[in-house]
């Protein structure tokens, strides 16, 4: 049985398009920068969670087709099925069993660093550098840059007597 395994940005996209009445995609309200919607929106197309479908608000255009005009994002009922938003259990059953992508990067310093920074004591500095091989410098922006700024997470910090400055990713409470 497997699952689809998302990345924290597309189950904020996925989610806020699956709350929506009809669906739709955007506008996105994650704080992501640069490309990094488009990224995600390709990878989410190409697991079949979202779809394209004819715009009817020009603020909401995805791209522009030749043939059929502005096209926008809309999840699909495998997008509600994966995030568990269906009563109907054969729908939950068919999304278990959908293959994931056999190109999946794993062991990457990004998943060695989030999993330091989500963990319950979090990280310092000196402890992010000595399990990427970084310099301080590095660690602070790949935080700042690629955390922060394009993965859209939130990162805390405070003073810990004993270890320093330590660094954790804010945990979103329930709703």
């Amino acid at each position: 049985m497997t699952q689809i395994q998302l990345s924290d940005a597309q189950a904020v996209i996925l989610s806020t398009a699956c709350a929506r009445e009809d669906a739709m995609v955007f506008p996105v309200t994650a704080n992501l920068k640069g490309g990094a919607v488009g990224n995600v929106c390709k990878s989410l197309l190409k697991r079949g969670l979202i779809e394209e479908v004819a715009a009817t608000d020009l603020n909401t255009v995805w791209r522009h087709d030749e043939e059929r005009g502005p096209m926008t994002l809309r999840a699909t009922q495998l997008a509600h099925t994966t995030l568990g938003i269906t009563d109907d259990p054969q729908q939950q059953s068919d999304a278990q069993h959908t293959p994931e992508p056999t190109r999946r990067r794993t062991g990457t310093k990004q998943e060695a660093v989030i999993a330091l920074l989500r963990a319950k004591d979090g990280a310092t500095i000196d402890e992010i550098v000595a399990a990427t091989q970084w310099a301080p410098h590095t660690a602070r922006g790949f935080m700042s840059g690629a955390l922060k700024k394009k993965l859209g997470l939130t990162i805390t910090s405070e003073k810990v007597e004993g270890r320093g400055r330590v660094y954790r990713i804010a945990q979103s409470e329930p709703a």
